[in-house]
């Protein structure tokens, strides 16, 4: 067994009773073929809960300063995980996310590129519209919803693939394309708020 599968049995079997997710549209993830899940940040589990509530094994982005600390960024590398030097064009991690999904594999991103501190949506990054225009990837919008408190209930959505197609059409920069993956989560979001 893979230390992903590994780590991910192991964090469902305490987070899924721990915060009570449910999970709605799973089944709007492809089987196969690259995929980007796209999804709010309001906590630092909802990496390993987007990980646990995916049927797909995911590649995240991580901030580069954790993979500094030798055990963590072994680990991290462990699952997946691969750096990016936040606030800088990182061609290196833009690279190695463009390869991840040319090999049909799945990207998780934060558009927002940091946690929320109020849990209302932020100013997404181009990053994101990026690699959508960039890539043949199907675009999955995700809104994480809940306080993340003990035993009160997290909802995980999963939307429907967007196309890309018109946005590739009419040229959209990186960073149009990246609000409007926005406002696909917060869709989600205000639908499945309670």
């Amino acid at each position: 067994m893979s230390l992903y599968k590994f780590a991910r049995s192991v964090v469902a079997l305490i987070l899924f009773p721990l915060y009570r997710i449910s999970i709605i549209g799973k089944e709007n993830i492809p089987k196969d073929g690259p995929v980007i899940i796209c999804s709010n940040h309001i906590s630092n589990f909802d990496p390993p809960v987007v990980g646990i509530t995916s049927p797909r094994d995911i590649h995240f982005m991580a901030k580069g300063e954790l993979f500094e600390k030798p055990i963590l960024g072994r680990l991290l590398s462990g699952i997946q995980a691969f750096p990016v030097k936040r606030g800088l064009s990182d061609r290196n991690a833009l690279r190695k996310g463009l390869e991840i999904l040319k090999d049909g594999k799945t990207l998780g991103l934060f558009p927002e590129g940091t946690r929320s501190k109020t849990g209302e949506l932020g100013k997404p990054l181009a990053g994101v519209g990026f690699f959508a225009l960039r890539s043949e990837a199907a675009i999955i919008p995700c809104a994480i919803i809940g306080p993340y408190k003990a035993f009160k209930k997290v909802k995980v959505v999963y939307g429907k693939p967007m196309n890309m197609e018109e946005h590739r059409a009419s040229k959209s920069s990186p960073q149009e394309t990246a609000e409007a993956i926005m406002q696909e989560i917060k869709y989600l979001q205000e639908k499945h708020q309670n």
